[in-house]
């Protein structure tokens, strides 16, 4: 099973503002949804929350430290990133996709496989960043831009990384 991080990102790093994305990008939000669909997300209790529910046509992994937590029809609850990966794998997952927050990913650089990180070409007001990881340990597949239009409130970049080693390099 492939484990993917997707995430999306200002020129700083910022990925979110008292829990909302701070941005809107219509382009990006098609994009998450083509990578996604019919797959396993990861995701912790605050960004499940945030969503404000279960996304259609994929399961939704939420990560959760309280045993009391109870998430919504269609949704599964992990304990741990261990566990999450474990549900997917058991599930027969052929692409798992952790989609944040910050502590997630974090844990997560060490188990991914693959980075879709969508760079915003902006610096925004931010209180949630996508955690610094060793960009020397990836290589870049492909790089798509998209310029600001009325859909999307700022220009931004598309890349898709794998860790190399991966794929007989």
């Amino acid at each position: 099973m492939i484990i993917s991080l997707l995430a999306a990102a200002d020129e700083r790093g910022g990925i979110g503002y008292q829990n909302e994305l701070p941005w809107h990008l219509s382009a990006d939000l098609k994009y998450f949804q083509r990578l996604t669909m019919g797959h396993h997300l990861v995701l912790g209790r605050r960004t499940y929350q945030s969503i404000g529910g279960p996304l259609p046509g994929r399961t939704m992994i939420i990560l959760t430290r309280n045993p009391e937590f109870r998430a919504d029809e269609g949704c599964l609850i992990a304990y741990s990133l261990p566990e999450a990966v474990e549900i997917a794998e058991q599930r027969g997952e052929s692409e798992l996709f952790i989609i944040g927050g910050s502590s997630v990913f974090e844990e997560s650089f060490s188990l991914a496989d693959r980075i879709y990180l969508t760079r915003v070409h902006v610096e925004v007001e931010a209180d949630t960043y996508l955690p610094d990881f060793a960009e020397s340990d990836w290589r870049v597949v492909s790089k798509r831009f998209h310029p600001a239009d009325e859909d999307n409130q700022y220009p931004h970049t598309y890349y898709q990384l794998i860790r190399k080693g991966a794929g007989g390099e």
